[in-house]
């Protein structure tokens, strides 16, 4: 099972996946993040990994993919930490 919720705020909105990132959901996380980039009137936005249990190759890949396109990740996870990282060196970007 797999849940994205979108939470808005004055100052960001907030992506929340839940569950395992996938396919066939890697496609549905996609298309949710660039619907989501649109109108954002100056706020951020983030995308919460909190409540993800297990990322698969393509979760990896769908994510490193959004960190190119510029994502701003949330994670209080130490293994999703670890693979945020590991991406972002993939990305030649920063932690």
């Amino acid at each position: 099972m797999f849940r994205i919720s979108v939470v808005e705020t004055r100052g960001h909105r907030r992506l929340v996946l839940e569950g395992k990132l996938i396919s066939p959901w890697t496609a549905e996380v996609e298309r949710t993040w660039r619907v989501a980039q649109e109108e954002l009137q100056g706020r951020k936005l983030i995308i919460d990994l909190t409540n993800v249990t297990l990322i698969s190759s393509d979760g990896e890949n769908t994510l490193l993919g959004m960190m190119r396109d510029g994502a701003r990740f949330s994670s209080g996870d130490v293994l999703t930490k670890h693979v945020l990282r590991r991406l972002a060196r993939r990305c030649g970007g920063k932690d």
